[in-house]
């Protein structure tokens, strides 16, 4: 079983994906190590992966399509034309692919949604105190619409509820805004 595993792997249609897993697989290590970053690639067609990461949408893309040559390779291998069935799997695998990516990108969607442009904005406060590790604060926009985010504030006394600030900038890793009162 195992060498039917390798011989798809390394087989046409299997191995053009098989380099691009490769690939897929060092960028993950990289960003697991924190030498890269998920947007390090950029981000995909809206209208295409519903604004997830480039980065993401091509490692579901790379996965799926693997997945499905290395599938389809084996269920086929014993066909009476292994080349013909080859590229009907290529085929296969490049629909699932598309299919999947756009269907895993709309459930991740939620997930990387950009933060509201809220910078250089006055908010009030919502919390008991804000300091650096906890705050709410609530901002109008300019079409009259309030929006409650996550603030910190580095330093001076802790703001306290229906405080004023001014959003200074986002952070991005930590989900939050800076603010100085």
């Amino acid at each position: 079983m195992v060498e039917h595993v390798l011989v798809a792997t390394f087989g046409f249609p299997a191995v053009v994906f098989t380099f691009l897993l490769v690939v897929v697989v060092g960028y993950w290590l990289l960003v697991a190590v924190g030498l890269s970053s998920v947007d390090a690639v950029g981000a995909a067609d809206p209208e295409a992966f519903g604004r997830v990461p480039l980065s993401v949408s091509l490692t579901v893309a790379t996965a799926l399509s693997w997945l499905t040559c290395l599938a389809g390779d084996l269920l086929l291998s014993t066909g009476p034309l292994p080349a013909l069935s080859g590229f009907a799997v290529l085929l296969v695998a490049l629909t699932v692919a598309f299919a999947g990516t756009r269907l895993v990108a709309r459930v991740l969607a939620p997930r990387f949604q950009s933060a509201p442009d809220v910078v250089g904005r006055t908010c009030v406060i919502r919390t008991g105190r804000v300091d650096r590790t906890f705050g709410e604060a609530e901002v109008t926009m300019g079409d009259g619409t309030s929006v409650v985010v996550q603030v910190r504030q580095r330093t001076g006394l802790p703001l306290r509820v229906g405080g004023s600030a001014t959003v200074e900038e986002h952070d991005r890793a930590g989900g939050f805004f800076w603010i100085s009162g």
